[in-house]
């Protein structure tokens, strides 16, 4: 048997995100046993570490595979094909000169809400991985964190970043 034995659109769709469930099952169960073993705030240095390099790396291979450019259009357009974007469904507002990225549903998060764990401080993580990402996409891209766990969120959106054009010269 040689041949992917997905044939339609429909079974594709589905096996793809089929795919991105199991990326963000590993994610969270690599993160529950680190933390178990060696405390939440190791557990949370060690996957900064990691997201950090994933931003980059991820971008890299957007921008290559997908013809990004540069920008904030384009960032937006390379940020909707990052895998953890699709997971999350993060909403995008565009504004004239920047964009607001917000995270009303967080899964990684709302899971551990669910299992009586309280949030984990994510914010250093994503910072660090949103600018690396960006950094990528075009060198002049900032971006701010405006919320993010461990600070104080409203109870429909996890996160709120703005990306902006970094116009100093």
């Amino acid at each position: 048997m040689n041949s992917f034995p997905l044939e339609n659109r429909e079974e594709l769709k589905a096996y793809l995100e089929f795919l991105l469930r199991q990326y963000r099952l590993v994610d969270a169960l690599w993160f529950l046993n680190v933390e178990r073993r060696f405390g939440t705030e190791t557990a949370e240095k060690i996957n900064e570490e990691i997201w950090v390099k994933i931003g980059e790396l991820a971008a890299r291979e957007i921008k290559e595979r997908f013809q990004i450019g540069k920008g904030l259009e384009e960032f937006a357009r390379a940020f909707m094909l990052y895998p953890w974007s699709i997971l999350i469904s993060h909403e995008i507002e565009k504004g004239e000169d920047k964009l607001i990225i917000k995270t009303p549903h967080c899964p990684p998060q709302e899971a551990r809400k669910k299992q009586g764990l309280g949030e984990f401080a994510c914010k250093s993580m994503h910072v660090r991985e949103l600018t690396n990402f960006a950094r990528v996409i075009d060198e002049n891209i900032e971006v701010v964190c405006l919320y993010a766990p461990p600070d104080e969120h409203p109870p429909d959106v996890w996160c709120e970043w703005e990306i902006k054009l970094n116009t100093r010269e």
